[in-house]
C-alpha cells in the first residue's frame, strides 16, 4: 500500500519529506565498475565488446557481427503486425511535426555602433542512441530520441541495444528503420556507452550519447562526460497526479501504476483534497495491480515509493508540486489552465481528465525523455536543441571598433590582460 499523507498532520512535513527522498537509499553505486568496463574497452576495442557483450547478453557475436546488417533490419518490418506499423507510422509523423516547431532561427542585425552582430544553429555531427533491452522494448524510445535527431540535421546517427538471447526485438529495428537509422549495433551496458564515446575498430565515435538506461549505463554517462556530450542521467520514472473528486478513481489508479510497471523504484504521487476520492483510488489501484502482467514491478514500486496526499485546498497542491519537480504531472481538475499557471517545475504537464500521461509516452508529440529526481528544477526534457550548438557572430568595422574599442581596452587592463588590450589598441593606433 502507498504511504498516506495528510497536510494537516503535525508529522506532515516530515512525511513528505521522507517521500521525496525515499529512493536515495536505494540508488547502486556501480561507478567503479563501469568505469573499469570503459577502461577494458579503451584498451581492448572490439575483443572487449564481444567479450562483454556474449558474458552480460547470453549472445553469440564476434566483431564482424556486431553491427546488423541492412537485410537484418529490412525483415523486421515483415515480423510486426500491420496494426503496429501504422502506430509507428502516427507516432513518428507526429513527433516529427512537434518537433520540426523547435527549429531555431538564426538572427543577424547591425546595432547603433555599426557592428554586425547575430548568432546561427548548426547541428553536430553525429549522435549515439542508447536503447535498453532489458525488461521490455521499447520503441518509443527509438522515435523519440532518433526523429529530433534527424530534424535537426544529424548526419550520422548510430543506435545501440543490448540483443538478449543474441536478439533484439523487431519492433524496436522497424521504428530505427522509420527513423532513418541504418547503423545499429547489438551492445548493451557500459561497454556500449565506452565504444560510443571512445570508438573501436568496428564503431567510431559520436559526438553526443543520448537515451535512457541502467545504472550501469548511467554511471557509464557521468564517466565519458567531457569526452562526448550526454542527454543527462535519468532516474526511475516518476508521475504526479493532481486530481480532484470529480475525477473517474479507476482513471487515475491506472496513470498512478503506469509509471509504477517501468520499475521497482520508480514512483507515483496523487494529491487531491478528498479523503474520500483517495481512498477510491488506493482501493482501485489495488485491484488493479493483481490484473497486471508486471504486478511484481508495479507492486514494489507502489508499495514501497507511491504516495497519496491529501490536502485541505486543492490550491495547495501546486506549491508540494514545486517541491517535487516531477518528470511527470498531470494536472486533472475542472479548470487545468488556471492551476497551470500555479505550476513552475516539471518535466512534462497533462492538462485535463482526457489526457493521460501514456499518451505522452507515444503518440501525441512532445518528446517522453524527460528530467527525473527532481532535475525538473533545472533542466529540461529532450528537444531538437539537444542535437544542435549556437555559434555567436561578430563583424566590426574601423568605425564600430573606435566607438566601442577604448572601453574594451579599458576592462582588459583592469584584469591585467595586456595582450588582450594591445589587440584591440593596435587597430585604435594607440601607443597604450
Amino acid at each position: 500500500m502507498a504511504r498516506r499523507l495528510n497536510s494537516r498532520d503535525p508529522s506532515f512535513a516530515a512525511d513528505f519529506e521522507a517521500l521525496l527522498n525515499a529512493r536515495k537509499a536505494q540508488e547502486e553505486d556501480v561507478a567503479a565498475k563501469a568505469r573499469a568496463i570503459i577502461d577494458d574497452v579503451r584498451k581492448r576495442g572490439d575483443a572487449a565488446l564481444v567479450e562483454l557483450t556474449n558474458r552480460f547478453d547470453r549472445a553469440n557475436v564476434t566483431a564482424q557481427t556486431l553491427r546488423l546488417s541492412q537485410a537484418e533490419i529490412d525483415a523486421a518490418g515483415a515480423q510486426i503486425t500491420p496494426q503496429q506499423a501504422r502506430a509507428i507510422e502516427t507516432a513518428a509523423t507526429r513527433i516529427e511535426a512537434y518537433h520540426r516547431r523547435q527549429l531555431p532561427a538564426d538572427e543577424r542585425f547591425t546595432d547603433a555602433t555599426g557592428a554586425s552582430l547575430g548568432w546561427r544553429w548548426t547541428s553536430i555531427d553525429s549522435a549515439g542512441l542508447y536503447v535498453p533491452g532489458g525488461t521490455a522494448a521499447y520503441p518509443s524510445s527509438v522515435l523519440m530520441n532518433a526523429i529530433p535527431a534527424m530534424v535537426a540535421g544529424v548526419k550520422r546517427l548510430v543506435m545501440v541495444t543490448p540483443a538478449s538471447g543474441g536478439t533484439i526485438n523487431p519492433l524496436v529495428l522497424a521504428a530505427a528503420k522509420r527513423a532513418g537509422i541504418t547503423e545499429i549495433y547489438r551492445i548493451g551496458g557500459a561497454q556500449a556507452v565506452a565504444a560510443l564515446a571512445y570508438g573501436t575498430k568496428t564503431i567510431a565515435a559520436v559526438d553526443k550519447i543520448m537515451g535512457p538506461g541502467n545504472a550501469w549505463v548511467a554511471a557509464a554517462k557521468r564517466e565519458v562526460f567531457g569526452q562526448v556530450g550526454i542527454d543527462s542521467i535519468a532516474g526511475p520514472s516518476e508521475i504526479l497526479v493532481i486530481a480532484d473528486a470529480a475525477n473517474n478513481p479507476d482513471w487515475i489508479a491506472a496513470d498512478l501504476l503506469s509509471q509504477a510497471e517501468h520499475d521497482p523504484t520508480s514512483q507515483s504521487i496523487l494529491i487531491t483534497d478528498d479523503a474520500g476520492f483517495a481512498d477510491r483510488v488506493a482501493a482501485s489501484a489495488e485491484r488493479a495491480l493483481a490484473l497486471l502482467p508486471r504486478r511484481e514491478i508495479a507492486a514494489k514500486s507502489w508499495n514501497d515509493y507511491g504516495g497519496i496526499i491529501v490536502v485541505e485546498k486543492l490550491v495547495d497542491a501546486a506549491t508540494l508540486s514545486d517541491r517535487i519537480a516531477p518528470e511527470h504531472l498531470e494536472i486533472a481538475t475542472a479548470d487545468p489552465e488556471a492551476f497551470l499557471g500555479k505550476v513552475r517545475h516539471a518535466g512534462a504537464i497533462f492538462l485535463g481528465r482526457h489526457t493521460p500521461e501514456a499518451m505522452g509516452d507515444y503518440i501525441a508529440g512532445p518528446n517522453h525523455v524527460l528530467p527525473t529526481s527532481r532535475t525538473a528544477r533545472f533542466s529540461s526534457g529532450l528537444s531538437v536543441l539537444d542535437f544542435m550548438k549556437r555559434t555567436t557572430l561578430l563583424g566590426l568595422d574601423a568605425a564600430s571598433l573606435a566607438a566601442i574599442g577604448p572601453e574594451a581596452v579599458t576592462l582588459a587592463k583592469a584584469e591585467g590582460l595586456e595582450a588582450h588590450a594591445r589587440s584591440i589598441a593596435v587597430r585604435l593606433n594607440r601607443r597604450d
